[in-house]
């Protein structure tokens, strides 16, 4: 049943390739994984295979990746992608030796796959469960582990009918786990060789705060102004709040990171603005008096986590939609984070709500008293701040507990 699935899912993706751009990328890759394999393979070096399904994925396990190489430089690493929004954004990463998509979890392609690469260690990163993958790896007996994995409840491994899928669960060596409940749930199909070790998501924030970007425009548009309020990953219902209080507060700055960077949400954008403002890209490298300026739109992307720095408060988008995105990013500069309502499946979210870091907004004058509070009174501001960075600082460390459990 699952190989059929694998099989129609295969010919959809074909399908769906006569159409579209994104998924035509994918199927070239795919057709090239075995040729950059058979002539990059250095059949005289370890590998180490790392697989992301995107690139969120990929950066939770950047942090392990870049411990091993340091540590451990005489192993190779091979990083593997599903999806094209991961490989085309990350294929000249320069802490791989071999960036590559992951073919098609066909018996045929693991064979292939296995073959060629010959890891000797393998590393599935959160969600990733590839049945014959798995099967082929514990077959060969090179160590498979899980690392920043998270189960819940409603997975197929847990359901009444998933039988034939919690199997794969088996076949790994060991689950680095985020939290207690993984641990449990785990241990209800009787897996018991699992970790709790937390998110190594915490390890790469840490790291990028360290590796922030110097942004003198940015600085320039800052200039002493200690009222700078930072909006990242937004969407119209999220811009639609921040903006109308920014328009009737003279006080304070704006810096707008989009979520959806394209010619009519800027337009949009601009329209509802009241006050002075100008697209990053169209000041960089200019002289532009930016003391002129009240709100910096960040129209293109990259820059978001370097900016958060030159903000006394932050806002994390999607709260209105189908989920917020990354508060760590934030957090990490020691600033509180606003964000919509729907988080309730977001843990570090609801962590920093109850750390006293984080403020969830439902509406307009929700979002007015939280602003008209963090910005009127330093102590609580501070305060506020200092909670939402010690939560970030407080729960790194799992990429450095997973390096000394595994015998290398």
């Amino acid at each position: 049943m699952y190989n059929l699935a694998i099989y129609l899912y295969l010919l959809a993706v074909k399908f769906v390739g006569l159409f579209s751009k994104k998924v035509k990328l994918m199927r070239k890759g795919h057709k090239e994984v075995f040729d950059i394999l058979r002539t990059q393979i250095d059949k005289d070096s370890q590998y180490l295979w790392f697989h992301a399904a995107s690139l969120g994925e990929f950066e939770q396990g950047r942090p392990l990746m870049e411990r091993i190489r340091k540590a451990h430089p005489h192993y190779k690493i091979l990083l593997t992608f599903f999806s094209p929004s991961g490989y085309e954004v990350r294929k000249n990463y320069e802490g791989a030796d071999i960036i590559c998509y992951l073919p098609f979890d066909t018996p045929r392609n693991v064979r292939r796959f296995l073959d060629l690469a010959r890891p000797s260690m393998a590393f599935f990163i959160k969600y990733e469960f590839w049945q014959n993958y798995m099967k082929g790896l514990q077959r060969r007996g090179i160590p498979t582990y899980s690392v920043s994995s998270i189960f819940r409840p409603n997975q197929v491994f847990f359901r009444w009918y998933g039988g034939q899928y919690y199997k794969v669960l088996t076949r790994i060596t060991h689950f680095f786990v985020q939290n207690e409940e993984s641990l449990r749930l785990l241990a209800t199909r009787g897996v018991t060789n699992a970790t709790v070790v937390g998110d190594t998501r915490f390890d790469r924030v840490l790291e990028i705060n360290q590796a922030a970007k110097q942004l003198p425009l940015v600085e320039r548009f800052k200039g002493d102004c200690n009222k700078v309020f930072v909006a990242g990953s937004s969407w119209q219902p999220d811009e639609e709040l921040f903006i109308d209080y920014f328009n009737r507060h003279p006080e304070m700055k704006l810096i707008i990171a989009p979520h959806v960077v394209d010619e009519n949400h800027l337009a949009w954008i601009e329209g509802r603005l009241n006050r002075p403002s100008m697209r990053y890209t169209h000041a960089l490298g200019t002289s532009a008096d930016l003391s002129r300026v009240d709100c910096l739109i960040i129209d293109c992307y990259g820059l978001l986590s370097s900016i958060y720095r030159y903000g006394e408060v932050s806002y994390v988008g999607g709260g209105f939609g189908v989920g917020i995105h990354n508060v760590l990013e934030a957090a990490v500069y020691g600033i509180p984070v606003l964000f919509g309502p729907n988080n309730q499946r977001f843990r570090e979210a609801r962590a920093l709500l109850a750390e006293g870091g984080g403020f969830e907004i439902h509406d307009a004058t929700d979002f007015a008293a939280t602003m008209d509070r963090l910005f009127s009174d330093d102590a609580f501001l501070a305060q506020s701040g200092e909670r939402a960075g010690r939560y970030v600082k407080d729960n790194a460390g799992a990429a450095d507990a997973i390096l000394k459990a595994i015998a290398f």
